[in-house]
């Protein structure tokens, strides 16, 4: 098969995988959930293979450990956030009388300042910034409902999930080499080094990114309750959960802490101690946890990170957010490796047959002027 055909049988194949994806999204959650939980915990079982320990027993004992402390925690965590949210609901018609009135102060203010022509621009502006905002979160929440969080798909998830990452994950060595024996033996050493490194960088974000959202959320949820801010366990976890997303975690953790504070103190001195909890967190994920947990292996910059979570979101629901980064940090390196690729070929470097001598190459070039003197002084020497 020669190169060519090679490359339109792989990105015909490629191009039919994600049409997959897209058709039977409504029911991959459990099987991407259970691939992903495989995959976190296989160097665990590895670790316990070393041990002496059969795979299965290694396989069983990992994840018995872990759906044990999921369901512990959800236990544990539910009751406070489900009586938070009550509280939250009950209080939502106060807090938005009270966001109502400060709005109609501010109003004012610009009506004072501000010409009929200027408010008319900026109502303008605000409400289709707004009505296009709505559309894109009702739009995300709708794929998300769609894709993942349904009521069959919740089922699917609790009783399907434990069992596909229960056979994945003791399968784990000889799925990888049933794959590795489908590759073209031509490119099969090139094709291994390429996820290797895609490899390195998923298990650097899917390993390290979830220590530190959940070290975080940890954090921001009992810094908040410990300060007595309404809602603080909720904000706090959800905040350091979403910290996956490069900023978005804080930023929007500390929107809506330090707006829900501004709320509930008429005094500096807590606002300030809510805010100071994020700018902490943030000083602690860049000079310690991020470092030390993740490192350099994810080499994946924030704003392709962002692009793949909304892009999987739009297109595959909940199913697409899960599938996003890895993909994300395929292409990258598929991307890196073409650039190397083109920068050492002839079409970047230029390098081409050497030109043909010319049958008449004309006069001979004067030489430089320095060059003429040495000449013209030798030739007006004396002979020894």
């Amino acid at each position: 098969m020669t190169p060519t055909r090679q490359a339109l049988f792989w990105v015909l194949g490629l191009v039919v995988f994600g049409l997959a994806i897209r058709v039977f999204s409504p029911v991959l959650l459990p099987f991407v959930a259970g691939f992903a939980i495989a995959y976190f915990f296989d160097p665990a079982v590895d670790k316990l293979g070393t041990m002496r320990l059969n795979r299965t027993w290694a396989t069983s004992l990992v994840l018995l450990l872990f759906f044990l402390f999921f369901v512990l925690a959800v236990f544990l965590l539910v009751p406070v956030l489900e009586r938070q949210l009550a509280e939250f609901s009950a209080k939502l018609p106060k807090l938005l009388e009270a966001a109502q009135t400060r709005l109609t102060a501010v109003i004012a203010r610009l009506s004072a300042e501000l010409s009929p022509e200027d408010l008319e621009r900026i109502k303008s502006a605000a409400g289709g910034f707004a009505g296009d905002a709505f559309k894109f979160v009702g739009r995300m929440l709708g794929n998300l409902w769609s894709g993942g969080l349904a009521f069959f798909n919740l089922l699917s998830l609790v009783f399907i999930t434990p069992i596909v990452a229960f056979y994945i994950l003791r399968d784990w060595p000889q799925i990888l080499k049933t794959v590795d024996s489908w590759l073209p033996r031509d490119h099969a050493p090139t094709i291994r080094a390429l996820v290797l490194e895609a490899d390195e960088m998923v298990s650097g974000f899917v390993r390290g990114m979830g220590a530190v959202c959940f070290i975080l959320a940890v954090l921001y949820g009992l810094a908040l309750s410990l300060i007595g801010l309404d809602f603080g366990l909720v904000i706090g976890i959800g905040a350091g959960l979403v910290s996956f997303v490069p900023f978005v975690g804080a930023i929007a953790g500390f929107i809506a802490a330090v707006g829900m504070a501004l709320f509930q103190y008429s005094e500096w001195g807590p606002i300030a101690m809510v805010a100071a909890v994020f700018v902490a967190g943030q000083v602690l994920e860049g000079n310690f946890l991020t470092p030390t947990l993740v490192g350099g292996r994810i080499r994946l910059h924030p704003v392709w990170i962002m692009f793949a979570l909304l892009a999987g979101g739009t297109i595959a629901g909940f199913v697409g957010v899960l599938l996003s980064v890895p993909v994300a940090a395929v292409v990258g390196v598929l991307v890196r490796f073409l650039a190397k690729q083109y920068v050492d070929s002839s079409i970047y470097q230029g390098r081409g047959p050497p030109a043909p001598a010319l049958d008449n190459p004309g006069p001979e070039a004067p030489p430089p002027d320095g060059a003429r003197s040495e000449k013209s002084d030798r030739d007006g020497a004396p002979n020894d």
